[in-house]
């Protein structure tokens, strides 16, 4: 009767342990034994300290863990969400990146080739037009100071007449600076020629000798563009095709006086 007793307390706490389970943590332990036996012969061999034990450090992980949170799948759900929107929108952009990246080293390229071979056009150009503008003797060049990047680099402008050695440009007088300058701006207009060109007293600086070499040179270019140049030089005026004067005739009125210097020619050269 003892043992009975005994059996039937045991059955007690064993079913109030499964509604616990049941209520608490929605598990059916007779089910969970049918689907693992071996957990029954592996309970069975084990003392009732060691169970014990075992319960009281799952207590202890339980409350740890602590009190269930029921919106917790809804957050997972929504940090889920988020984080793949993230992580597509930053697969998006790597992908964007890279190829950012390899446009614009393809840019570079194509820019360094083309660069590259407009710069060697316009040095020889330049030496040729600095040498009409000097003497065939006289020795000039163009240089990247940084060979490696020429997109980069810095470009060295040479320039030595005959009987001088300067050291930089610097050194040159005004008119041999000027006639420098116009050989490398003829040099670049001979790469792709422009409609017109303006000169703003470009003729200043030079004495006549080179005054009659620029205007040679800007009669030889004229069949291809027009020139405007705004001079006060008598010979740079004479060479020219038309001339445009700019008179007062009374206080704060300016006129616009055109002399068209080919029609002075033909009248000239008619047997007239």
């Amino acid at each position: 009767m003892d043992l009975k007793q005994s059996a039937n307390e045991i059955n007690l706490k064993l079913n109030a342990i499964k509604e616990r389970l049941s209520v608490e943590f929605e598990l059916d332990l007779d089910k969970i034994m049918e689907e693992n036996p071996e957990l029954e012969d592996e309970h069975a061999s084990k003392t009732e300290s060691s169970l014990r034990e075992e319960v009281q450090k799952s207590k202890s992980k339980l409350e740890k863990i602590g009190p269930i949170n029921p919106m917790a799948m809804e957050a997972y759900d929504e940090i889920k969400e988020r984080h793949t929107f993230i992580t597509t929108q930053k697969d998006d952009l790597i992908k964007a990146k890279e190829s950012l990246m390899s446009t614009i080293q393809e840019i570079d390229q194509v820019a360094k080739e083309t660069f590259t071979d407009a710069f060697e056009k316009i040095k020889v150009n330049f030496v040729k037009v600095f040498r009409s503008l000097f003497t065939e003797e006289d020795d000039c060049d163009l240089k990247l100071t940084d060979p490696d990047m020429p997109l980069e680099s810095s470009i060295e402008i040479i320039a030595k007449p005959k009987g001088k050695r300067p050291l930089s440009i610097n050194q040159l007088s005004g008119g041999e600076k000027t006639l420098t300058a116009t050989s490398l701006l003829f040099s670049i207009y001979l790469l792709k020629p422009a409609p017109f060109c303006i000169f703003d007293e470009v003729d200043a600086p030079l004495d006549d000798a080179n005054i009659d070499k620029f205007n040679q040179i800007i009669q030889k270019f004229s069949n291809e563009s027009q020139f405007i140049i705004v001079t006060h030089n008598k010979r740079t005026m004479a060479s020219t095709d038309i001339i445009y004067g700019i008179t007062m005739i009374e206080t704060g009125v300016s006129r616009v006086v055109p002399v068209d210097l080919r029609e002075l020619v033909d009248e000239e050269a008619s047997p007239e």
